[in-house]
Order: C-alpha cells, then structure tokens, then sequence
C-alpha cells in the first residue's frame, strides 16, 4: 500500500514538473519569437543604432536570467534572443543603465557609439577628471544625459573633491562649477553638505536643459537622494514640479546660482585656477565644468538658417496660435513639440524628418503622432529634408523633387553639438568611442564598481567563513555518531537526541528548510518591483548560491546521512540535481565557446581555419582533375550544421570513414605519397576545427537547457519539502509548535 501511494505520488509530481516545463519552454519561445521579430524590423526599417549611452550583451557571460528586461523604464528595450538577453529595440534606448546594474552576472556593458557610428566624449578618469589637471566633467557633456545618471556624478564628484580638497579654508573657492543643471545642482549641493566653498554660475538660467523643455513637459526620471532634500524626483514629474523642487532643495542649503555668466576660458593649473567669463574672473582650486551638450543647438545648415522665424527649441506653444509651423526633427523633442502644438493650438502643424520611420524617440511618442496624424491635426513628411528657409515658406525636398511649403515658423529640434572648441580651448582632450565601454578608457567613473566589487567580495567571504562554521559546528555535535554504521547507532548514548527524528536532527531539518526556502528570495527579487532597489540582484546570486550550496549539507546532517523512505530520497536527489543545474548555469555554461560569444577564442580559431583552408584550396587547385579534392575539401570549410551533443557523437565515427574513404581515393592525384599525406593530415586538422566548432555547438546547446531543470526541479523540490513536513505532521512530530 505504502509502495502504491508512494508511485502515485512520484506520478503526480512528474506529471506537474513536465507541464511546467512545458509551460515555461513554451512561454519562453514565444516570447523569443516576437523580440526576434522585433530585432530583424528595427533593422530593417534602419532602427539598429541607439543614439547614446546603451548595452552591449556579452553572451558567453550571460546565463538567461533575464532579470535586466523587465527592470527598463522605456519598456521591451531588451529581449530574449537565442536564449540569451539582446537589444532588440536599439533607437528607444536612452541610457538609463539599470539593465547593467540588475545582470547578476556583469553580462552587460554600456558602451557609447558602433562600428559605424562613433560618439565623441572627453577623456575622464575614475573620478571625472579630465586631461587637464583640475577639471572635471561630470552629466551630459560627459555622456550621462538623463537626470538620475547626471545627480549621481554629480554627487560622486563631489565627495571626491571633498576628499582631496586642503581641509582648511583658503582666499578663493574650492570649486567653481559650471552648469546649474541636475549634475552641476548636485555637485553643489554635496559640496555645501561638506561644508566647501564654492560658486556656482550658469549661462543662461537654473535648471540647465530642463528649463527649455516646452511647458509642463512631462520629463522621466528616478529617485535619488539629494543632500538637504532626501528622496529626489518621481517616475513621473512635470518640467515645472522638477524646477521647483530644485529651488526648494537649493533653498534649504542656502545656495545661490549666479545666472547669465558664460565661461569663455580657464587659465592656471590645479589649484589655482582663473576663469574668463562674460562679467570678469572667477578664482578656484577646482573646476566642475557641467554645461551639457545642448548649450550650441545643431543647426539647419540650410540658405536662410538665420532668419528669426527659425527657433531651435519649442517653450510657450501659445505664440504660434493660428500660425503654420514646420517642425524640423524625428527624434523626442520633435515630436514633442509637434504633439504639443496640435494640441495646444490652432497651428497648421506639418514636421519633416530625414528617414522614412521615426526611430529615435519613445514609443509613446510615436504612438501618440501617428494617432494625431490620422486625425488630421499633422501633417507627416517623412524621408524629406530642409532645402532653403525663405521668409515667407519654406522648401523640401522629398522623393527627388523640391517642393515649397508656405510658412510662417520653423522648429529645428535637431539636437545639440558638443561645444567641442571650447573643450579644445581649456586643454580637455576628446575621444571617439566606437562601440566602446568609457570605463575601459582610464577607468572613467569606475570608483563606485570598484567599490561595489571590494564589498562584494567581502560579501562572498563572509559568507564563505558562515557556512563553514556551520558546517564545522554540524560535524563537531555529533562526529562520533555520523561516523558509525548505521546498525550501531541505536547503541549511542546521544541517539535520541542526533537521529532525524530527535529534537537536534529535527531540529537541523527544521532551520535548514526554511533556509532553504529563503533561495526563493532570489526569484522573488527578480520579479517583484517593490525589491529592485534593495541592494544589487548580484548581491543576492550570492546569497542564492550561499543557500543553494550549504542547503545540502545542512540537510545530510539533519537525514543523518541516511535515506529510509522514498521521499526523503526523491527529495534530496532533487535537491543534488537543483544545485548541480545551478552549478552548470553559473560556472560552466559560460566556459564553452558558443557560436555567439568568448570571441577572442573563436576569432582565433576561424583565423586558423581560413589560413589553413586557403593553402588547401591552393593545393588542391593545381592538381589535374582537382574538381574531387576541392569538392571535399569545400565541405570542411562550411559552418557546420546544429545537431545535439547525442548526433554529433553518431556524426563523427561516420563522417572520419568517409573522409578516410575519400581520401584514399584521391592519392593518385598527387604527385608523391609524401604530398598526398600532407594533404591529408592539413585536412584532418581542418576537419577537427570543423568538429570543435560543432562540439562546441552541441554542448552549448545541450547545457543550455540547465535553466529549465533548475526552475522545473525548483518547484518540484518545493512540493517534495511539502509532502515531506506533510507526512512528519500527520507522524505527530509537532514539538516545534507545542
């Protein structure tokens, strides 16, 4: 009967774990599916580069954990793409950067630029500093536009001045900052909370970029605390709620921005600084230049750019009232602009864009154009370009003819131009980044990684020396006991007390599940947005790996190294193979060199191969009737096909008979048998860098499936511990209630 109930059971659990399984693979696919999909038509439609700051996936690294999709704020940014996170939707990445922070496995790199594209940004260090002594950049001239990016290298900046900066005050000011935009406001504010003499002097007026949005723009942004303020900004905040909030926190600090001053030059060196400006000169230790890359608008470069009813940036909608207005752009702040004033106005709104589709900007945008499109409110003309601006129209060009619009006011929202003469002027030296990670280029801004990494580290040690003593402290309390067989136990004078039914190896079973249970914690936190900002996921993978290592052994010690019953057996098999699924995840799958990613080890690999295939072609040309040797030697030089690690086994004894069949059959052809071995062992070489690859493909794509195990057997492990305090329940072992 017992048997019976236990084989229904075991039944019942297979039959959950397989629909499960299946649930998820299925669910998986199709997921994968559509953000294939969404990938080969962002490339098609010309929408494959992002326009800033975005990741890069290193696809050996990452383990499918796919935490880093659902974290971004612009939405499916990020899918899923043979198997492994991939940037899908590149235009609508904006750089918000916590698809890095939540990989687990630092899979992600943010990296400014392509191959084809290069983006030019001033040489920084660790800290901010430039190549001239003394001067730092920190926000958008930097790279880091967005507002929560720009507050905390202004914040990081700060506190490394503070750190270096002579403790006593002196006869000028520790800094000068540049900017009264989110980077160069929270520069200032952690320099007052540091108690550090400073200016703070802007161009035109607070708030920096900010202050130009078009009224009650809606801007995006994340909290974070600010000196004299604490929880700074919301996921969703109006241009004017975001200025008053600054005033607010520069009021409270007692700060004051000195507007309308433009830098024109820095003299001196660090220390001792003079700075030119537009009403006299400034004197500072340090410079903090925070001026952003929009000060210079991008302009037309069009006949009749100059003419004043040219604007390059849309602030009170209500001037163009009944006017007809040419917005000028496809990116954010076009459409912006022209969903504004068909919205706001009268206008007779008409915007022109240089592709055939809008890519840059926020699918919200988009969707919201289109819609007032169709109603008739705008007019679209996609894939044209400003020819000339006349005072009274202005003329396109579009499909290879021109065409003259009447017009009464243009928006050019194009964007701004790094103020790249001045950088020259003050001695910062630029660089253009292809593709390229600027931590790599003297470790700009990497003092927080390094610093996240150092506590990581005393994290895992920690943990480490934990589960030790643990483990130490099990093995101490009852060495002599564990060490019998199993038949003399009964013997011991401590039985009652270590046997898993006793109140210390019950007890050990207790604390161990509801260890073990807490590794759920890790998948909650990748799932539950009320936890992402509780520490970094990698963080808690330390913990995962921390419980889902010392869990077994707690759980020997609380079975007495015994298995008597068939669930206590089905649960810890379940609960090895959880572990040694988590183990091939972590620390083996990416040791194999797929077909996508440890690319120093494939490029090296694909040059030998293409070296050696060329001087096999050589040969093989000018024997006579060579038509055979390079019929097969052609098929050793292609891409092998995918096939299961079970095929390629059957595959290779087969495919070496026939190599070793055609082979022989080519020897005549030769000129000596000494020409035909040589032949035929370069071919064997080649034909072995054929099989690595394959072999390489196989395994990737048979480990690949670890995921499934782990999660499927996860909740099978569950349900296993369930029935298992079920039945210790229904047995009467309830002391721990009583």
């Amino acid at each position: 009967m017992a048997a019976s109930v236990d084989l229904l059971l075991l039944l019942g659990l297979l039959v959950v774990g397989a629909t499960f399984a299946w649930t998820t693979l299925r669910r998986r696919a199709r997921r994968q599916e559509a953000d294939t999909r969404a990938l080969n038509e962002a490339i098609r439609e010309g929408r494959d580069e992002a326009p800033t700051l975005h990741p890069v996936v290193n696809a050996d690294r990452c383990i499918g954990s796919l935490s880093c999709i659902e974290v971004c704020p612009e939405g499916d940014v990020l899918g899923v793409v043979d198997g492994k996170a991939a940037l899908v939707n590149p235009s609508a990445c904006i750089g918000h950067g916590k698809c890095q922070v939540e990989c687990p496995m630092d899979a992600i790199q943010l990296v400014f630029g392509s191959s084809k594209r290069g983006v030019d940004l001033p040489d920084l260090s660790e800290f901010f500093e430039t190549s001239r002594a003394g001067v730092h950049i920190v926000g958008e001239l930097g790279g880091m536009g967005l507002i929560k990016n720009a507050i905390t290298q202004g914040l990081q900046c700060a506190r490394y001045l503070v750190s270096v900066l002579p403790k006593e005050a002196g006869e000028v000011d520790d800094v000068l900052v540049v900017g009264a935009g989110p980077a160069g406001l929270a520069t200032a504010l952690a320099l007052q909370e540091a108690g550090k003499r400073f200016t703070v002097v802007d161009q035109e007026t607070l708030g920096g970029t900010i202050s130009h949005y078009p009224r009650q723009k809606v801007v995006m942004t994340e909290r974070v605390k600010l000196p004299f303020y604490g929880r700074f900004g919301a996921a969703r905040i109006s241009k004017e709620e975001l200025l008053e909030a600054w005033q607010s926190a520069l009021g409270k600090a007692g700060i004051s921005v000195q507007q309308g001053v433009k830098v024109e030059g820095i003299q001196g060196e660090d220390g001792n600084f003079t700075v030119t400006t537009s009403r006299g000169e400034l004197r500072a230790r340090k410079v903090v230049l925070a001026i952003g890359r929009r000060g210079t608008p991008r302009k037309l470069g069009v006949p009749g750019e100059d003419l004043e009813k040219v604007a390059y940036r849309l602030v009170d909608p209500q001037q163009y009232e009944g006017t007809r207005v040419l917005v000028v752009g496809g990116g954010d702040a076009a459409l912006e602009a022209a969903i504004q004033l068909a919205e706001e106005t009268d206008a007779e709104v008409t915007l022109s864009y240089r592709q055939p589709e809008f890519g840059k900007a926020r699918e919200a945008n988009k969707r919201r154009f289109r819609e007032l499109a169709r109603e008739g409110r705008v007019v679209a003309r996609m894939a044209s370009n400003v020819k000339e601006v006349r005072p009274e129209s202005a003329v396109l060009e579009q499909g290879g003819a021109l065409q003259e619009l009447g017009n009464d006011f243009v928006l050019a929202c194009l964007g701004g131009e790094l103020p790249a003469q001045f950088l020259k002027a003050v001695g910062v030296s630029m660089t253009r980044l292809h593709g390229e990670n600027p931590s790599a280029r003297a470790g700009r801004g990497s003092a927080r990684k390094a610093a996240e990494d150092r506590a990581h580290r005393r994290l895992a040690v920690w943990l480490f020396a934990l589960g030790a003593t643990v483990v130490v402290t099990l093995a101490a309390v009852g060495w002599d006991y564990y060490r019998l067989p199993h038949a003399e136990r009964a013997g011991h004078a401590a039985h009652e007390w270590l046997r898993p039914a006793g109140p210390w190896g019950h007890g050990v079973g207790v604390v161990a599940t509801l260890v073990m249970m807490s590794n759920f914690l890790y998948a909650v936190r990748k799932r539950w947005g009320a936890l992402k900002g509780y520490s970094t996921i990698r963080t808690w993978l330390t913990f995962h790996q921390f419980v889902g290592f010392l869990s077994p052994v707690v759980i020997a010690f609380h079975a007495a190294f015994q298995s008597r019953n068939q669930l206590a057996t089905l649960t810890a098999a379940s609960l090895s193979v959880v572990v040694l699924t988590g183990v091939v995840g972590r620390f083996i799958y990416a040791l194999v060199p797929g077909s996508d990613g440890r690319a120093t080890e494939r490029e090296d690999l694909a040059r030998r191969w293409e070296r050696l295939s060329g001087r096999l072609s050589h040969e093989a040309a000018t024997l006579p009737h060579g038509n055979e040797a390079e019929a097969l030697l052609a098929t050793a030089m292609v891409t092998p096909p995918q096939r299961s690690v079970l095929g390629f086994l059957f595959h290779v004894p087969r495919q070496r008979l026939s190599d070793a069949r055609a082979l022989r059959r080519l020897r005549p052809l030769f000129p000596s048998d000494v020409h035909a071995r040589e032949f035929a062992d370069a071919f064997g070489k080649l034909r072995q860098m054929q099989g690595q690859v394959a072999f390489y493909q196989s395994l990737k794509r048979l480990l690949a499936g670890w995921r499934v195990f782990h999660v499927v057997l996860a909740v099978l492990l569950v349900l296993l511990i369930s029935a298992h305090i079920g039945v210790s329940l229904f047995l009467g072992y309830r002391w721990i209630f009583q």
